[in-house]
């Protein structure tokens, strides 16, 4: 994370944490596996962690190519010098991300250092993990095809999966999310379900769901009335 910020600080773009939090897991997933002797039962969370974490990159940093620093950044870089920015943003951004990453991580450190999975909850736990991975990526899809169109600008996306949750990428992650914490579970690392219950948390509370619905509700006109009739995270009909 520390590298990230040196490149942020170059190019004055402080979401390129953004591009690397997926990444970020997979690399500390990578060492811990490696460290531990590249233990083969540690493929079960080694792969899916991979996946995941490669999609979730790429996707962003495609996403974002071109379009400069996200708004959440200039507006907390907003007021402030340039220098004086920099070095907040590397303990309030950069490193509290790469801590956020080691805590959050506990299920991937969980299954490595076990003896082994019962592999029937481990099974139920990746077919759960392929469920919101399938989820969020084609809800990703559908709203990149979304913005795409120039007659979409400043539209409410309601079609495919948006059309029953309005955040339905959040909700395939938090199901990531979940599959993570039952692999932790069937390698009997109770003591990490926490962290991945801490992620599910933030997705809800503090970075995903919450903060975005304040933005869209103050830049999308006819969002108050797409709340109305679709279900905030979990997919259900329509309403009205």
């Amino acid at each position: 994370m520390t590298a990230v910020w040196l490149a942020s600080v170059q190019r004055r773009d402080a979401s390129l944490v953004d591009r690397y939090w997926g990444l970020g897991f997979v690399l500390f997933t990578a060492v811990v596996w490696g460290l531990s002797g590249w233990p083969l039962h540690g493929l079960w969370i080694v792969l899916p962690v991979l996946f995941w974490g490669l999609r979730l990159s790429i996707f962003i940093a495609w996403r974002n190519w071109g379009h400069g620093e996200d708004g959440r950044y200039t507006e907390m870089r907003a007021g402030r010098s340039e220098r004086g920015f920099a070095a907040r943003s590397l303990i309030t951004i950069f490193w509290l991300q790469g801590v956020l990453v080691a805590v959050i991580g506990l299920p991937m450190l969980a299954v490595v250092l076990s003896d082994g999975l019962w592999w029937p909850l481990a099974l139920v736990a990746v077919l759960v993990w392929l469920v919101g991975l399938g989820f969020e990526t084609l809800a990703d899809a559908q709203m990149a095809r979304f913005r795409a169109d120039p007659a979409n600008r400043g539209q409410v996306m309601d079609r495919g999966l948006w059309r029953y949750s309005r955040h339905p990428n959040y909700f395939g992650e938090i199901v990531v999310w979940v599959g993570f914490g039952l692999l932790a579970l069937a390698a009997g690392g109770w003591w990490a379900v926490p962290s991945a219950i801490l992620m599910i948390v933030l997705l809800l509370r503090v970075s995903g769901v919450t903060l975005l619905e304040r933005r869209l509700h103050e830049s999308r006109p006819g969002y108050a009335d797409y709340v109305r009739r679709t279900n905030t995270l979990i997919p259900g009909p329509p309403r009205g």
